[in-house]
């Protein structure tokens, strides 16, 4: 009988300009109860329920499209932990809170979000915790190291500093860490003119004597400076790997070996004749070279032309040496660089570097070990 638009009007008069239904329902000739009906359906109450569900319904949709973009992003943001264990995962998650809800993460990634509040409160395990104090202690022995020692040697310091830990164990913090030793650069081949007199090869590559100041190998290495080269020459003790002489100069001559081998000498007073291994550099051949040899009771022997294995231990020293020393730098004057190069050997080589020919102990110990050891026989 009556419009829908007339319904609504009729409902206005009471709701919005204040009538009464009452005096509503007289004017227009309806009754009371249709009224009433009326504003129930059209009035403001029900337009409320209406919105109410219909932001409900946009609640629902939003919330449903806002985990759909969750499924599809999460993934993308994750995609590095989602093969990783579990605890990796739950980091991300905790780095990621702000971004996505715990509850999203959580189905994604199959979690349970239990555990992930569980582990929120202790994010580190016993093992964790117990890796991250090693972790500690390995970067100090490597940083002494100057970079040079892997897992092998730095286990042997833990283990000597009293830590209970397997070389797995130490391979497996560094790795997750990115702690790799230096690794060796090929060297560049200094030529040298002919030598004065070439010398037999004596030593033959026996290059392990049972006792020291029984045979000395000596080389010659560079190191790049600013100011131009700065040669470095070393006389090592076969016994113990030891640099018992060194000398630098920003020339290669043969005062840079003899200074070097004067060194060896001083320090180490040899009461017998030294087999002085090198190789045919033009240095080692010259005659003032020589005559030194004689005056001091030493004997010289060359390395056969072109052959670098017979003198195998300078080289390896100086393998050691370039990843210590050098690591492809250039130091910004030859001062400076002297200073690095005594650092290593004096400070760090002798006394420290753990050496697999000594039985994993530096130079210096093997030597103590051995003159303790004759004090007792």
């Amino acid at each position: 009988r009556y419009t829908e638009e007339f319904k609504v009007e009729a409902v206005k008069q009471v709701t919005e300009r204040g009538h009464s239904v009452y005096d509503v329902a007289d004017r227009l000739g309806i009754s009371v109860k249709s009224l009433y009906d009326w504003r129930a359906k059209y009035g403001q109450d029900n337009k409320t329920n209406q919105s109410s569900d219909e932001q409900l319904r946009i609640a629902k949709l939003e919330a449903e499209l806002k985990r759909v973009k969750e499924e599809r992003d999460i993934p993308k943001k994750g995609r590095k932990v989602l093969c990783r264990r579990v605890r990796v995962k739950y980091a991300f998650i905790r780095d990621h809170q702000n971004e996505f809800s715990v509850s999203a993460m959580c189905r994604v990634l199959k979690l349970n979000r239990s555990g992930f509040y569980a582990w929120l409160k202790k994010p580190l395990s016993n093992r964790a915790i117990e890796d991250a104090r090693l972790l500690k202690r390995i970067k100090a022995f490597f940083i002494a190291s100057g970079g040079t020692y892997g897992s092998p040697w730095i286990h042997k310091d833990l283990r000597e500093a009293g830590e209970k830990c397997s070389v797995h164990r130490v391979a497996k913090i560094m790795r997750l860490n990115n702690l790799k030793a230096q690794i060796g650069y090929k060297r560049r081949h200094i030529k040298g003119g002919k030598p004065g007199r070439v010398a037999e090869n004596i030593l033959e590559r026996q290059f392990n004597p049972k006792a020291p100041n029984t045979s000395w190998v000596s080389d010659i290495t560079y190191v790049r400076t600013y100011e131009g080269f700065l040669y470095v020459a070393t006389v090592i003790d076969l016994f113990s790997r030891r640099v018992v002489g060194w000398s630098m100069d920003k020339n290669m001559d043969k005062h840079l070996v003899i200074r070097a081998l004067l060194m060896a000498v001083y320090q180490r007073r040899p009461k017998e004749k030294v087999l002085v291994h090198s190789d045919q550099g033009s240095q080692y051949g010259s005659s003032d070279y020589l005559a030194f040899m004689k005056e001091h009771n030493l004997i010289p022997s060359m390395s056969r032309r072109g052959n670098c294995h017979d003198n195998a231990v300078a080289e390896s020293f100086f393998a050691t040496f370039k990843k210590r020393v050098i690591r492809k730098k250039i130091y910004p004057n030859r001062n400076e660089a002297k200073t690095e190069i005594f650092n290593f050997i004096e400070m760090f080589y002798n006394p420290k570097k753990r050496h697999s020919h000594t039985g994993g102990v530096s130079p210096a110990n093997f030597e103590k070990a051995y003159f303790e050891n004759l004090q007792t026989v």
